[in-house]
């Protein structure tokens, strides 16, 4: 299969500066680069699909570069932004360069074994923040017009804002990321650079500069933004519309896959194919389960398993996925704790003695205390229906609730129904 049929069945461009693109790429020996904003010590999950689209480049031959924002950081990228970005200090800025680097290496080959098609890892602070302001615009700035700058989209969208407006320090954005195209074909012979679709303008400046420039040919090409069926960016939490990370310490594996496990199924398909490597058979098949069998969620496991297993590594992914399923079975038991916590991590949480479970609680007592049920009256109901668990084992109206069924001798996982959960911590 050529890298043009995989892109195009994926779905993977948006635009492109030239029609014979993907042939141009999919012939192999060639150089190209994304960049990556350094605001935070990780990347997140709106940055898998170019994450994965340098690791298909890599694939096919490519030597991939991955463009820290060392320099650019200190300006903030205006695109389609409501207004501006805080400017990072050089502290803060170095150590989340550190982070994202770490988390490069999980998707792209830079040892010695790729050969030509090794990754690179560039900081556009080495040239950025050393050239004088004078060669800057001497070498730049005399081959852009301000009605050219100011008639890309990016800009314009702010500039008809009545509430903001765009500083010259934003606006300046787009000329110092063309720069870095040319810098990166000076030093790499760097021919193509790719991006969302909301990078489309500061793309073209930069091929048209290493063409005014150098005389050489330059491309561009983005893909499609991941937007959810209500129109918001795909990968932010519901809650607190939170961004879902790629550090284990700021989004755990776990929340990592019940998020892409809950994704909707009208997403699955494109998400599918972005953020896997599965082939296209396995694809149309789960396409068609999805489709037709929506209720088993086969394809959001499968992607939430490909995804977790790229980021994190295969064995976690396969340890979340079991907290997930003993959730709602008997091998809750078997989670250790830490695993046990992030699998309850959402539920509401109260306290009982541990001298009060050593006698035995009465479960009717016990659901009215967490809240599980309104009244007595209303949880007697509930016990004698047969929908209420303690660490997913039903419990009798008639029973009790001791000590000795308490998880790591100190949780107790109180479930009524299918999905209202309570944990109850032994004090």
């Amino acid at each position: 299969m050529t890298l043009r049929q995989d892109w195009e069945f994926r779905g993977l461009v948006y635009q492109a500066t030239d029609p014979a693109l993907l042939d141009y790429l999919g012939a192999g020996g060639r150089t190209a680069y994304i960049g990556f904003d350094p605001t935070a010590s990780s990347l997140h999950l709106g940055s898998l699909l170019q994450l994965c689209n340098l690791r298909r480049l890599q694939e096919a031959g490519n030597r991939p570069i991955a463009l820290a924002g060392g320099g650019t950081g200190l300006i903030g990228d205006p695109s389609f932004k409501d207004s501006e970005r805080p400017l990072l200090g050089p502290d803060e800025l170095a150590a989340n360069l550190e982070g994202i680097r770490a988390q490069l290496e999980r998707f792209l080959d830079f040892s010695a074994g790729a050969g030509d098609a090794r990754a690179v890892m560039a900081d556009n602070a080495e040239w950025l923040t050393t050239i004088p302001v004078t060669e800057f615009l001497r070498q730049v700035g005399k081959h852009f017009t301000v009605n050219q700058m100011v008639a890309k989209e990016s800009v314009r969208s702010r500039l008809d804002r009545d509430d903001s407006g765009l500083s010259f320090t934003e606006f300046s954005y787009m000329l110092l990321q063309a720069y870095d195209f040319l810098e990166l074909h000076r030093r790499f012979a760097c021919t193509v650079q790719l991006g969302g679709s909301d990078q489309w303008g500061n793309i073209t400046m930069g091929a048209e500069l290493v063409r005014k420039v150098t005389g050489h040919a330059a491309y561009g090409l983005t893909s499609p933004l991941l937007v959810r069926p209500d129109g918001r960016k795909y990968g932010k939490s519901e809650e607190g519309n939170e961004r879902i990370w790629l550090d284990a310490s700021r989004t755990s594996p776990f929340t990592l896959y019940q998020f892409l496990l809950n994704s909707e199924d009208s997403l699955v398909p494109v998400l599918l194919r972005f953020f896997t490597f599965l082939d296209h058979d396995a694809i149309v098949q789960l396409d068609a389960d999805t489709s037709e069998r929506p209720a088993e969620r086969r394809g959001q496991r499968a992607l939430a398993t490909e995804v977790v297993s790229m980021v994190h590594g295969a064995s976690v992914a396969a340890q979340v996925a079991r907290a997930g399923l003993a959730l709602f079975s008997e091998e809750i038991a078997t989670l250790d704790e830490s695993l046990l916590l992030e699998a309850v991590g959402d539920a509401p949480t109260s306290t009982v003695d541990r001298e009060r479970l050593r006698t035995g609680v009465d479960p009717v007592d016990l659901l009215v205390e967490t809240s599980l049920a309104r009244s007595r009256a209303e949880a007697r109901r509930f016990l004698t229906q047969g929908g209420v668990y303690v660490n997913n084992v039903r419990l009798d109206v008639e029973g009790s609730v001791t000590l000795g069924q308490a998880l790591h001798d100190r949780y107790l996982v109180v479930r009524r129904g299918p999905r209202q959960l309570h944990l109850v911590v032994v004090a």
